[in-house]
């Protein structure tokens, strides 16, 4: 049986319980992770190699856009220096990112025959970029099946970060070794959207 599924994945807390959680369901599925230039690729893709689950590691592929968004002043394209640079949650604004990957991804499975794509999109209260509503995602969905039968799948779609850390904890993922800042790639800054997101569930673990 062919893997036509894909799954988008970072090494982040929630892609990472998404690919637990497909391989516990028995759904078969290859992990991708796409190098669209972000400054914290290198970190990204060797998280995302120590913490998948064994079985499906051999099925990871990995796709280089790198230069696609050359020039950009993006602080998820050019990092910050902490020490003397101030940015706020506009600064991390790339256009037509997640259009970019879920166009990538279902290319690539279509290419295989057809499938689904699998994200691990949550409700984030601190996700302002229209390419991260709710109208986009099903737009964009509707038009990837209409246009080569590709179904973009988003299980975690409405839950909250702190629901995603419980199901990963339920299913053995070691989620304080995930990595998803935004703005620095050694020691992630505690202070951008995925920082705070995921700081705050970690701290509500234990209540």
């Amino acid at each position: 049986m062919s893997r036509t599924a894909i799954l988008l994945a970072s090494g982040g807390l929630d892609s990472t319980t998404m690919a637990y959680w497909l391989t516990q369901k028995g759904i078969r599925f290859s992990p991708l992770f796409v190098n669209y230039g972000q400054h914290c690729a290198e970190t990204e893709l060797s998280t995302l190699r120590k913490l998948l689950p064994k079985e499906c590691l051999k099925h990871l592929i990995v796709v280089d856009v790198s230069s696609v968004y050359n020039g950009s002043e993006s602080r998820l394209i050019q990092e910050t220096d902490l020490w003397t640079e101030k940015i706020d949650k506009d600064d991390l604004y790339l256009p037509y990112r997640n259009i970019l990957l879920l166009s990538i991804a279902a290319a690539r499975a279509q290419s295989a025959g057809g499938g689904d794509v699998y994200t691990a999109f949550i409700n984030s209260n601190h996700a302002v970029e229209i390419d991260c509503s709710a109208g986009f995602f099903e737009q964009l969905a509707s038009l990837l099946r209409a246009y080569g039968g590709v179904r973009v799948k988003m299980p975690f779609r409405f839950k909250s970060k702190l629901q995603v850390a419980r199901l990963g904890v339920k299913l053995g993922v070691p989620i304080g070794e995930t990595f998803s800042c935004q703005v620095n790639s050694d020691v992630p800054c505690g202070a951008c959207p995925n920082c705070v997101d995921r700081l705050e569930a970690l701290s509500k673990l234990s209540n």
